[in-house]
């Protein structure tokens, strides 16, 4: 066990036990009212010798004084007119002076006649003769928790609660330091790999600060989890996408060996391999750097309404070539804040998409409006794409935003389908600036893109140009 649990149970335990003896201690002292206060219990043992020297005289009061018990008996004596104990006991040191000092005080024959503290009795035989009472202090000498040894304050009561406080000190001890040996040990495995541990459960689901660690460490281990997946099935998304434009880059090369006079087709063919394998490596390469922290983003003010319209501008001669086209309907600037390059980069990858799905003939839509539905954020700007190509499957419309994911008809169609990483720039990139996308069919055929992103404050301020 470790030095932790240690710690907390001898700091209770400590803790405990000084409180129950001072308590018991101040308690003791404080009820001076009590009859068995040393003074009071000294004026009780004067009144019975006076009354038994009455009765019957120094007889009766040899016979008192032999009846006492033992505790007071140790420390009470009678000095007879020869200055002898009336029992041939010696007299402790602490009590000569006291019974010389008594000499001059008042003598009687009744309770009355009870001399301060350390002094004596003075009782007078009738004959003239005197006898000294004296009774000792309790203890010789000052002791630390004296008063504990009274003979209301037993030493076995103590000792009993000592234990029921040590085992109380353990018991809470233990409740405090188990979850940290389960999270330590928690966390070795983590370390070790193993990221499917779970501290949670065995705490039995508490709910305090050390619960809501366990909890935070179960999440943490879970995204961990998540995360790794991730990269794993990456490496295994970019391996196959590499290895179908190198197998055919190696058939374009072996039939260029040949030299059957049409070099010049293959090597156009290797071309166009080595400028996908670029474009596909610059897209993952992106798609990395997508994962840095949202703070470490530009924030500059960027018109949304613009933006689109340089996009579509640049898009144009692909789609003429796809025989579509592209028309932005935004009234008026709308702004958010953000970096305008991962901006750019989201919407032209959702445009390009959805040119890339298009019928000849059709349009590709895209559209802005404000969306104020939490006002006290600013609102939102929502831009919409649509277009009229075959639509996605509804089972596969929340997959279509994961690396390397294409539906069937891409997979199977080349010409149209690229390698899956353009939505997925584009969902990162919104979710960077704190925005969302989704994705739905339209009625009547088609895939409809949704973005939504924070306004920035102030809506009439100075925007960021946007890049031509």
């Amino acid at each position: 066990m470790h030095s932790l649990y240690w710690r907390i149970f001898l700091a209770f335990w400590a803790a405990l036990a000084l409180i129950l003896v001072g308590t018991v201690t101040v308690a003791v002292n404080a009820t001076a009212h009590r009859t068995d206060r040393p003074w009071v219990q000294r004026g009780q043992l004067y009144a019975q010798a006076a009354r038994a020297f009455e009765s019957s005289g120094p007889d009766a009061l040899k016979s008192w004084l032999q009846s006492l018990p033992a505790e007071p008996f140790s420390r009470t004596f009678v000095i007879d007119p020869h200055g002898h104990e009336m029992l041939g006991r010696p007299l402790p040191a602490s009590l000569s002076a006291g019974t010389g000092s008594a000499a001059g005080s008042a003598a009687g024959t009744s309770a009355g006649a009870i001399a301060p503290i350390g002094g004596a009795l003075v009782l007078v035989a009738p004959g003239g003769t005197t006898y000294h009472v004296v009774i000792g202090p309790v203890h010789s000498g000052p002791r630390l928790f004296g008063e504990l040894e009274l003979p209301g304050v037993p030493l076995s009561i103590l000792a009993i609660a000592l234990g029921v406080s040590a085992g109380v000190c353990f018991l809470l001890a233990r409740y405090l330091a188990s979850p940290v040996d389960r999270l330590r040990l928690a966390t070795r495995q983590m370390a070790a790999g193993d990221l499917n541990v779970r501290v949670l459960p065995a705490l039995r689901g508490r709910q305090d600060d050390l619960g809501l660690l366990a909890a935070d460490l179960d999440a943490m281990a879970e995204r961990l989890r998540q995360l790794l997946d991730a990269k794993q099935q990456l490496l295994r998304d970019v391996s196959h996408e590499l290895r179908s434009p190198l197998a055919r880059l190696q058939l374009a090369l072996s039939l260029a060996r040949r030299g059957d006079g049409g070099a010049e087709r293959h090597l156009a063919r290797i071309a166009r391999e080595a400028d996908r394998l670029e474009q596909l490596i610059a897209r993952t390469l992106r798609l990395v750097r997508l994962e840095r922290p949202a703070h470490a983003l530009e924030q500059v003010s960027v018109d949304v309404s613009e933006l689109l319209r340089h996009i579509a501008a640049d898009v144009a001669i692909e789609a003429d070539a796809q025989g579509c086209g592209v028309e932005v309907q935004s009234q008026g600037p709308f702004l958010v804040s953000g970096d305008p390059e991962l901006l750019r980069s989201a919407f032209e990858n959702v445009i390009r998409n959805s040119v890339r799905y298009s019928p000849a003939g059709a349009m590709v839509s895209v559209s802005t409006r404000a969306a104020d539905t939490e006002p006290e954020q600013g609102g939102w700007v929502e831009i919409t794409f649509q277009d009229r190509g075959p639509g996605v499957p509804e089972k596969e419309l929340g997959l279509i935003f994961e690396p390397f994911y294409r539906v069937e008809a891409a997979r199977e169609h080349r010409r149209t389908g690229g390698e899956g990483l353009g939505l997925t720039i584009a969902a990162r990139a919104v979710a960077l600036h704190g925005g969302r996308i989704a994705a739905s069919n339209r009625e009547g055929g088609g895939l409809s893109v949704t973005v939504s992103l924070p306004a920035a404050a102030g809506k009439h301020s100075q925007a960021q140009p946007a890049a031509a």
